[in-house]
């Protein structure tokens, strides 16, 4: 285990003190916990930006498509042909 040095304002200290004795646990596991589940939510949208890029996803979607369809086949087509013999290549060496 490290040893490390932060400093939490008095409320914080008081609701790690409560929590560690509410839940008989040593306010370093306490604290542990807690910044675990934190990082594992900070990849997360949040709601408000889940809802906002589901606005803009709902918005383009909904616009006229400004080349015809054939045209973008062609280009999807040429991407993957391009990909392909770049990996070719990548496996060759």
């Amino acid at each position: 285990m490290a040893k490390v040095t932060f400093s939490v304002d008095d409320e914080t200290v008081r609701m790690l003190k409560a929590t560690s004795e509410r839940l008989r646990k040593p306010q370093s596991m306490i604290v542990r916990e807690a910044v675990a589940e934190y990082a594992a939510r900070a990849g997360r949208l949040t709601e408000g930006e889940r809802r906002r890029l589901l606005r803009a996803l709902d918005e383009i979607t909904g616009r006229p498509p400004t080349r015809p369809q054939a045209e973008v086949a062609r280009e999807i087509a040429g991407i993957r042909r391009s990909r392909r013999a770049a990996a070719r290549r990548r496996s060759a060496q």
